[in-house]
């Protein structure tokens, strides 16, 4: 069961709390290999909200699997445990990294591509589009996809740039039918 206002409290709260201390990396990296982990294994959160297993069991697993990670990222662990809220881990991730994005001016971009892309590329991309969408760069994602033909298709959130050759041959498809 999905709530995004509820997880973004508590994305909130321990960005706070991280920011304070100057460990917004380190949670952030640590938060990046709890979802890893939870998105893995998916047998995961089912156990995390069986009713048969008590909150010291379900704790003593978290605590096992995420030995290394700051206190904090514990904490909210446990806090998420103690509220019956385990379904939610992975988007209180998700919210916390998009928080460290936003604090950084920095935004997460998939971007598509007949073939792999050279960090120089990567780079280019990067400080061509970050400024159309109001930030100081991008973290580039790349994946190839041989549908396109030739060019890039650039995903930030919920905006797409479609510069692929495919692209270009639906719209001038849709251009002479319409």
């Amino acid at each position: 069961m999905s709530n995004p206002q509820v997880a973004k409290r508590y994305a909130l709260a321990l960005f706070q709390v991280a920011s304070e201390q100057n460990l917004l990396d380190t949670v952030e990296g640590e938060l990046r290999v709890v979802k890893e982990v939870f998105q893995n294994n998916t047998g995961l959160t089912p156990v995390l909200a069986s009713p048969n297993i008590t909150l010291e069991k379900k704790k003593e697993l978290l605590n096992q699997a995420f030995a290394s990670a700051s206190p904090y990222v514990l904490n909210t662990l446990m806090l998420l445990v103690d509220r019956h809220r385990t379904a939610l881990i992975t988007e209180v991730a998700d919210q916390f990294i998009e928080l460290v994005n936003e604090a950084k001016g920095l935004a997460e971009a998939k971007v598509y591509s007949v073939q792999p892309l050279t960090d120089e590329q990567k780079e280019a991309l990067s400080l061509a589009f970050a400024p159309k969408v109001g930030k100081k760069a991008l973290i580039l994602e790349n994946i190839t996809d041989s549908n396109l033909l030739g060019g890039i298709k650039l995903r930030v959130g919920n905006r797409i740039f479609d510069g692929s050759l495919r692209g270009k041959l639906d719209r001038l498809e849709r251009k002479l039918l319409g």
